[in-house]
């Protein structure tokens, strides 16, 4: 029997879902929609008002796409409806919130897995295995790249509660998912480098984080909102026994040289491009989880953890100085 599946929010990452489960995901189908933009999107979708999806006994699970602010108001409601949820990260801005809604969940005894979706990337899960068989050795420190293209549009800067929260966020989940180990002080630099709108909404664009775990050994972030050249996504695992990367994926792996030097292919210039089947697995694995009632391979802990990394990397640009957890 198909798991059937209710969507909130049809944006750019709900669409990525819906397509994937109805197009590629035979386990499982979507058979309601919600969403209060529908503007623009195809008339034939089976929408329904949320609180519909949520109460209809006859969705198994629920997947929470629409804005940040929403999540854990719509995570509650579906947890204490008896559904299990898919919720693209974070769960909110506030870290206390976001305890209030994990101990619904745990309340209710429903799954709940966050939207990293980096971590089923096949190049990162590959460098994660490595890891696991003790390749590296003890790994003493993980360094990570990630720029984007281009900075958000305004109104996205003015609510996602800054780069930290919405991108960075994505960094230390991964620093934590390679370690296998909790941090335990963050210290960070960052500024508002490109100016513009960015400045505007009193977000930055650019930064240095180190992470230190609980062992010692550390993390090394470093972002941008706007690296010309395209997505930059790039991971070095560093330990006892040996090393391990992962470079940017490009559209191809030529390179042409000549007598005035060589060239190759820019990066993938858009997030969906570089993550298309990360996409995929994560939502393999939820619906895998909610068919053999097995546990998420991301939790909401990992969710409330890689939050309050983000916070305390934000206190830590605001006061100068080392946050400990």
């Amino acid at each position: 029997m198909k798991l059937r599946i209710g969507i909130i929010g049809l944006g750019r990452i709900g669409k990525i879902h819906y397509n994937n489960i109805m197009q590629r995901l035979p386990e499982a189908e979507v058979t309601q929609v919600a969403e209060l933009r529908r503007d623009g999107l195809p008339t034939d979708l089976p929408f329904v008002e949320i609180d519909e999806l949520i109460d209809n006994p006859d969705i198994d699970a629920v997947i929470i796409c629409s804005p940040t602010d929403t999540h854990a108001d719509f995570v509650e409601r579906c947890a204490r409806a008896g559904k299990n949820v898919f919720c693209e990260k974070p769960l909110d801005l506030s870290l206390h919130r976001i305890r209030q809604t994990l101990q619904v969940v745990q309340e209710t005894g429903i799954k709940l897995m966050l939207g990293f979706n980096r971590r089923f990337d096949p190049n990162f899960l590959k460098l994660r295995s490595l890891v696991e068989e003790g390749k590296m050795g003890e790994v003493q420190l993980v360094k990570i790249t990630s720029r984007d293209p281009g900075p958000p549009p305004l109104a996205y800067l003015k609510s996602s509660g800054g780069m930290f929260l919405d991108m960075t966020i994505h960094d230390f989940d991964m620093a934590r998912y390679m370690m296998g180990k909790e941090v335990v002080q963050v210290y960070a630099e960052a500024a508002a480098l490109l100016g513009g709108e960015i400045e505007e909404a009193g977000d930055i664009d650019t930064a240095v984080v180190t992470l230190k775990f609980e062992d010692g050994s550390m993390a090394v972030i470093d972002n941008s909102r706007k690296a010309v050249y395209g997505y930059d996504q790039r991971v070095e695992v560093f330990g006892a026994a040996g090393m391990a990367k992962v470079d940017n994926n490009t559209p191809d792996n030529h390179q042409y040289f000549n007598e005035e030097g060589a060239q190759a292919s820019l990066p993938l210039n858009f997030f969906m491009d570089r993550y298309t089947e990360s996409y995929l697995t994560e939502m393999e694995a939820f619906i895998r989880a909610c068919k053999d009632d097995v546990a998420v391979p991301v939790a909401g802990e990992d969710g409330l953890q890689a939050a309050r990394i983000a916070v305390a990397a934000l206190q830590s640009v605001r006061e100068g100085k080392p946050i400990q957890l």
